[in-house]
Order: C-alpha cells, then structure tokens, then sequence
C-alpha cells in the first residue's frame, strides 16, 4: 500500500467524528437572538455555496497532477475539507436545536435569555451585559452565555435586586441598575475559516 493511502486512512477517522458541541443544561433548547441565528446560518451558506466548492476545484485539480502523497494542494486541501465538513455539521447541528428568541419583543421586569443589564460591584464599577445565546458570545460587546455563571446569579432577579457572584477572588456583590430588553448587534459576516 502507498504511503498517500495510508495518511488517508488515518485521517478517516477525524471526518467522522461528531461535533464537540457546548453543554447545554439537560432538557433545553439552544436558544439564540434573530441575529446570533442569521449569523450561523450566513456562515453555513457560505460554506456550501463558496469555500467548499473552491477548495473541492483545488483539490480535484491536484490530483489530476499526479503523485497524491508529495503534492501540498492535494493534502492540504482534504484537510480543509475534512475542516469545512466538520464546521457544517456543527452548524447544522446547531440550527436544527435552535430556539430564537427576539429580546426586542419581549416585555418583562425580570432577567432573563436577552436581556441587557447594567450592574455595579462593591467598587462602583459599572458593567452593561447582555444574555445571549452559546454561539453569539462576544466579550468586547459584553455579550455573556445565557448558561455562564453571572448570566445564572442575575436570571430572574429585577432592577434594584443585589446578587452575590461567586468569582476566583471572592464573593462580589452586584447590585442590578437597569433591566431591558432591546434588538441587540451580532453582525451577519461568515466566517472564512472552519
């Protein structure tokens, strides 16, 4: 056997493995905001329609080129196939569990998926966080995971509530300022890499 067709072979079996998804507490959905959701969706089209045809060409044109186990394009374009397959997968997975939910239609005093907070600890320290989905966490936007612990310390608690967050160095107190509910940017831009 060559050598082209063992390194394939043994790189099979990174192809079928299924996707490492994020925990979700049993029994939930993934819930995400309208543009979290565009998002993956923008970004599984793009996959389908434009990188994966363009690396399937490069790949197709290596190997009329001849000898498979010395030649890059070739190797290295299965790999960003396998990559490409993988990500879809992820992202099919992904959207079909999805439930999306628009926090600028909901109407409620309490914390909950889609809120936009403004909290301040025990150093008068102000934050404005917002609750959104596993897939849409932004840290410069302030953008927290509906299952992380400050997004779990602040659900279902209402402006003016104190809440204690346990963090590495202590307990902080924080006090809940404000509480709405508003269309919140993720941005609609596929990802170029899988």
């Amino acid at each position: 056997m060559s050598k082209a067709f063992t390194k394939e072979d043994s790189d099979a079996g990174d192809d079928d493995e299924a996707p490492q998804l994020p925990a979700l507490p049993a029994g939930t959905k993934n819930y995400m905001t309208p543009g979290g959701h565009a998002k993956l969706k923008a970004e599984l089209e793009h996959l389908i329609t434009t990188e994966r045809p363009e690396v399937t060409r490069i790949v197709s044109w290596a190997a009329s080129n001849g000898d498979r186990s010395e030649n890059g394009d070739y190797l290295y374009g299965k790999k960003r196939l396998r990559e490409i397959d993988r990500r879809m997968r992820y992202l099919v997975a992904r959207l079909d569990n999805a439930e999306v939910i628009d926090p600028a239609t909901r109407d409620a005093e309490q914390i909950f998926f889609g809120a936009t907070v403004e909290v301040t600890n025990q150093r008068g320290e102000t934050k404005t966080i917002s609750i959104v989905g596993l897939d849409e966490v932004d840290s410069t936007r302030g953008y927290v995971s509906w299952i992380s612990p400050i997004a779990r310390v602040l659900t279902k608690h209402r402006e003016g509530d104190s809440v204690l967050l346990p963090t590495p160095s202590g307990v902080d107190e924080l006090e809940i300022l404000s509480v709405r509910y508003v269309a919140l940017a993720t941005g609609a831009q596929p990802k170029s890499n899988a």
